[in-house]
Formats: C-alpha cells, sequence, structure tokens
C-alpha cells in the first residue's frame, strides 16, 4: 500500500497541536492536493492544505482553543489559514460545487471525501493522505497516474474546463511539469474550449503562463499549444517561429548554470515590437514589464558601456536569447565600478551650482564609460576637466 513520506511539519509542537485540534487521527481532516502529490513524488516544499469534515466555524474555535491563531482567509468558501510557531496551513472544509459559469463556483459544505475529490481538477490532485501514518485515499486512479506522470482530468474534460476556464492552462502547466506526454482526451477538449480562456483575468492567465514557462524545459508543452491553437486567442503574438529561440534560450541558461527565468523565456518568444504591448496586456508587475522590454533590445554584445547603461540583468538576458552563455556568466560576475566623480568636482573646476553642474557630470560620466571605467587618478583629472570646460 502506498503511504505519504513522514512530513516533518506534522511532528513540530505547531503541527501536533494542529492535527489533534482538527481530529486528524481519526480521519476527520487530511493532507490533501500538491502537497501529498509532491511528497510521494520526493519533492519538498509544497504549501500544506488541509481539506476537513469539520465546519469553518468549528475550526476557527478549535484553532483558538489549541492556541493556534485563526485566520478567516476564505470562509464563504471554506478556508481557514492556521498560524502557529513557524506553520501556516490552510484548512478547507470539504465542498460539493452548487452552480459553476468558468470562472466562479458556488459551493455548499459536505461530510463526504469523494464528493470533494470528484471537485478537483485532475486526478494527480485529488489525492488525501490521513496523518499520522500516510494512508492515502484515491478515489479516482491518481496514484497509477502519478506513477504514469499522466495529467488526466477527474470526469469529462470538456464538463470540468466549462466549470473553470483556468483549467486549460493548468493542464498543459501540470504536463509541461510532470507529463512525458499529454493526455489525449485532456488535449483534445482544450483546444475545442480554447476560445474560453478570453474569459479570464489577464492576471490569471499570466501566473499560469508565468508557470509553464518556469518549468525545466517548456519547449515541447509550448510548441503544442502553439500548433493546436490554445494561445491564440489571448496571446496570438507568441508564435511557432520564436520556439527555436526559446529553445536556445533555455540551452543557454542550462549551460550557464542559471535558474529558468520565466520574463526572459517570454521575451524570448515575443518578437521586439509586441513585448511591451503582451506585457502591459497580462498586467504584470512593472519591474517584470521593464525586464521583459529590456530583454528583446537589440543590444546583445557584452560591451560594457551597454551594460553600465542598461544593466547586468537586461544585458545577461539578451546575450542568453541570443544563445551566448559565457558572454551572460561574464556579465553577471562583471562588478559594477563606482563613478569617481561628483557634482563636488565639477564646481571645483568653476562651474556655478546650477543645471549645468548636471549635465557636465553627465558629460563625464559617458566619456569616463567610453574609456573603460579608467581609476587612475590622471586619467579622471584629464576627463573631468574637459567636461567641466565644455
Amino acid at each position: 500500500m502506498t503511504r505519504l513520506p513522514d512530513q516533518a511539519w506534522a511532528g513540530t509542537p505547531a503541527g501536533r497541536a494542529l492535527l489533534d485540534a482538527l481530529d486528524a487521527g481519526a480521519g476527520r481532516t487530511r493532507l490533501v492536493g500538491g502537497a501529498v502529490r509532491d511528497a510521494l513524488l520526493g519533492a519538498a516544499g509544497a504549501d500544506i492544505d488541509l481539506a476537513t469534515q469539520l465546519t469553518p466555524q468549528d475550526v476557527m474555535a478549535r484553532l483558538a482553543a489549541a492556541g493556534l491563531k485563526a485566520v478567516p482567509t476564505g470562509l464563504a468558501h471554506g478556508t481557514v489559514t492556521a498560524v502557529g510557531d513557524g506553520l501556516v496551513a490552510e484548512v478547507t472544509t470539504l465542498r460539493r460545487d452548487v452552480a459553476t459559469n468558468g470562472r466562479h463556483a458556488e459551493v455548499a459544505f459536505t461530510d463526504d471525501w469523494q464528493t470533494d475529490a470528484s471537485r478537483r481538477d485532475f486526478t494527480i490532485n485529488a489525492l488525501y493522505a490521513a496523518l499520522p501514518g500516510g494512508a492515502i485515499s484515491d478515489f479516482f486512479g491518481g496514484l497509477e497516474d502519478l506513477a504514469a506522470r499522466r495529467v488526466r482530468f477527474i470526469g469529462d474534460p470538456l464538463q470540468r474546463i466549462a466549470e473553470d476556464h483556468l483549467r486549460i492552462l493548468r493542464f498543459f502547466r501540470f504536463s509541461a511539469r510532470f507529463a512525458g506526454t499529454v493526455d489525449a482526451d485532456g488535449l483534445a477538449a482544450s483546444m475545442a474550449r480554447a476560445n474560453d480562456l478570453m474569459a479570464l483575468s489577464r492576471e490569471r492567465i499570466a501566473g499560469e503562463l508565468r508557470g509553464i514557462l518556469s518549468v525545466a524545459d517548456p519547449v515541447p508543452v509550448m510548441a503544442l499549444m502553439i500548433d493546436r491553437g490554445i494561445w491564440a486567442p489571448v496571446l496570438p503574438e507568441i508564435a511557432a517561429d520564436r520556439l527555436a529561440v526559446l529553445a536556445r534560450t533555455v540551452a543557454a541558461e542550462a549551460a550557464a548554470g542559471l535558474a529558468p527565468g520565466w520574463q526572459r523565456r517570454l521575451a524570448a518568444l515575443l518578437p521586439a515590437d509586441a513585448a511591451a504591448t503582451v506585457a502591459s496586456r497580462l498586467r504584470v508587475s512593472n519591474a517584470d514589464r521593464m525586464r521583459i522590454v529590456a530583454a528583446v533590445a537589440a543590444d546583445v554584445a557584452p560591451r560594457w558601456p551597454i551594460v553600465w547603461r542598461d544593466g547586468v540583468e537586461a544585458v545577461a538576458d539578451r546575450l542568453l536569447i541570443a544563445g551566448d552563455a559565457g558572454g551572460a556568466a561574464a556579465v553577471l560576475a562583471w562588478q559594477r565600478p563606482r563613478l569617481p566623480a561628483s557634482g563636488r568636482d565639477i564646481i571645483a573646476r568653476g562651474v556655478a551650482p546650477g543645471p549645468q553642474v548636471a549635465k557636465r557630470l553627465g558629460d563625464f560620466e559617458r566619456a569616463w564609460v567610453a574609456a573603460g571605467f579608467p581609476d587612475d587618478p590622471d586619467t579622471v583629472t584629464v576627463l573631468l576637466d574637459k567636461a567641466a570646460a565644455g
């Protein structure tokens, strides 16, 4: 019988208090979803998600009685966050869907484990583990699918996508992370309902795209999504002719020993004139938008004036997209020198305080950078004198 490996958090004082408070030993509360899936795969660091037969109000009262903080993060949907010493866990009452509209679900609470499992998206995400002991409850063949690295919808894929359109992108994200091949039924349903993605918020689309691009090698799944028209309704700029650039970027990251950079990989997939438009449409943060746009600029050679002007990250991204792992590594190892002058040095040469000081200092900086960042006093003095003289 398959059992969950021991969970370190469950043996801590806070973990024991949490499980005792929620009657885990009697089977009324179990670990669920990604925490079970990843633990069975030997991956660490998954969030602690617990499913329980207890009502949210009962959960709140029991946590308080056990000396744990109870945060009502989503009471309407049955979720309470339990906080203890070094422990944060999401506790959600078992649910059944009353109504769905493709983006939101109206739910009612239940005490039936299989009913709760039936509303989850994929079989590998519908595994429950008893604590302590680790016995697994598997209602839809999730263990078999996990062993086969197969991502499969629970029930009819078309119906599951109609309930929540985001499941299209989640299907591909989990397939990119876990699967060697993509489930044919899930793929067919995703193709049939690809236009449903237009009903999703751009932030949710961006989150799933980020997840897909952050796997070790997203090229096969991205190629499939482009070929089957999945991205066309919402991101038509992502085209097949850029897949070779993405593959080159992924290989360069690996050669340089760098972690995947989803902003860099998205930039690799986009024509330069589309980067700003796509980043704005996806409503990514300003920092992410600027990084994506900077990565598609034409300057790729590791010329240090460009690195000084545009920054290490931007130039390294461009070099990786160009496939130059060595150049990117050199740029990332570069220590930015300190500008060996200030406005006081310009004023000391007879320039009156005011806007001209900043202008002349800028002239000095450009000359100093073009000269290769010299640090010997004689050269710096010559450059300062020239800049101050105008």
